[in-house]
């Protein structure tokens, strides 16, 4: 018997395992990657940042591509005469340098061959041209870079140069060939939970998804109650209902963008018609009316779908339920508050943990309606990640932000299943 359970268990594991690993491969993969991501200080930007480096690095390319030319111009400066003394003094440690790195046994074995590249314009490895070295020896070189690069400035500042652009250019790149590790750890995590800008988008995300969540669940539950009962012409309202859910929620933002504007929006018009706002253009100009408007696109768009599922779950209540209840003597009231509602729990869970969800990654209805403005006063965590991202390639940050809508996320779901979700998991059985 033992033998026998042994091998069920082994059968179950082999049947679910396709499914636990396709959930890691496209659920926790994504987010593992964007967790490790967010530890470096990644900038798309940034030469020496666009990539994660966990050690001290020479950029051996960078020093052979311009050390030639610094030396060449700071001979030609003290041969005009401009500041002998101090530039030769700089020549000294700049050769001083230079023989320090030939000597170097992580950077002398690639120095002669990456040169030589250089000299015949062939093309350079990564492996030959970034090197790495020990944090002593880059901060040596740094050390070294960073005083030949103040004294030059130094000098352009009283003195005049024939070359003066040429020479503290080259000087500048020469002080940037040590790339430091970008791994800076929870850095980011520490920054955006002291921002006040990532608290404000995040109270932004909670009012648009507890106020949109809401109203869409009223709206949905009273548009799934009427499309439930039998009339004519259900089919065809049933269609039509579903139409604002099935248009892209980029075109929706826009086709509200244009009834907004407060020029020509025939919604801008009405509402100041019917006392709504104060003028027409205080729709997307005004941070009230900016979030108004936002929450009330989502609602014309989503109740749609919170009705859809609502009225799946209305359909699986049989019909004598309520004949009996009728028969009793129950008013329609008491028969939705102890038979309708009772019953379609479940639907109710699964309509409220996947919108809720679906609100709280809010993108793409704000960022083409209203940018996150005005003044940051729609901009959702999911909109502020992306600028974070994408406009200022801030990688890391944006990586962190991310992370921070996935436990945000979880926590959600988490609420609802523990407090909501008893009687969908079979919690009040085990009891």
């Amino acid at each position: 018997m033992a033998k026998k359970k042994a091998t069920e268990k082994k059968m179950a594991y082999a049947l679910v395992a396709p499914s636990l690993i396709l959930i890691l491969v496209i659920s926790v993969w994504p987010v593992l990657q964007s967790f490790y991501f967010s530890l470096f200080d990644l900038k798309l930007n940034s030469p020496t940042k666009s990539e994660t480096h966990l050690s001290y690095s020479f950029d051996l390319e960078r020093y052979l591509d311009n050390y030639p030319f610094l030396a060449s111009g700071i001979d030609n400066e003290i041969r005009n005469g401009n500041a002998t003394e101090e530039l030769v003094e700089i020549k000294s440690d700049l050769q001083a340098l230079d023989n320090k790195l030939q000597k170097n046994a992580d950077i002398q074995k690639n120095y002669d061959l990456v040169n030589d590249k250089l000299l015949n314009m062939e093309e350079i490895n990564p492996e030959q041209g970034i090197l790495k070295i020990d944090k002593k020896t880059a901060k040596d070189i740094q050390e070294a870079t960073q005083e030949i690069n103040d004294e030059l400035m130094a000098i352009s500042k009283k003195t005049e140069l024939a070359q003066e652009k040429k020479v503290v250019g080259l000087s500048s790149a020469i002080n940037q060939v040590v790339v430091e590790p970008t791994f800076i750890g929870l850095e980011h995590y520490k920054e955006n939970f002291t921002d006040k800008r990532m608290w404000s988008a995040l109270g932004n995300t909670m009012t648009f998804t507890i106020i949109s969540v809401f109203l869409e669940l009223v709206l949905g539950l009273a548009i799934a109650l009427l499309i439930n009962k039998a009339f004519i012409g259900r089919g065809l309202i049933r269609a039509t209902i579903l139409i604002p859910w099935a248009i892209p929620t980029a075109v929706s933002a826009l086709m509200w963008k244009y009834l907004y504007d407060g020029q020509n929006g025939i919604v801008a018009m009405l509402f100041e018609k019917f006392g709504l706002v104060d003028s027409m253009s205080n729709l997307l100009t005004t941070q009230g009316g900016a979030m108004f408007s936002v929450i009330f696109a989502d609602v014309w768009k989503t109740t749609p779908y919170m009705a859809l599922l609502l009225l799946a779950g209305l359909q699986t209540i049989p019909g004598s339920l309520y004949e009996a209840a009728s028969i009793d003597g129950a008013t329609k009231w008491k028969q939705f508050t102890s038979i309708t509602m009772p019953l379609i729990k479940s639907s109710l869970l699964v309509a409220l943990l996947f919108r809720t969800l679906d609100a709280f990654r809010v993108f793409d209805l704000i960022y083409v309606l209203t940018g996150g403005g005005p003044a940051n006063s729609t901009e959702t965590i999911s909109v502020m990640a992306y600028k974070s991202m994408f406009n200022q390639t801030n990688f890391g940050d944006g990586s962190a932000l991310s992370v921070i809508v996935f436990i945000c996320v979880a926590i959600i779901s988490m609420i609802y299943i523990k407090f909501l979700g008893r009687d969908l998991l079979g919690d009040q059985s085990k009891k």
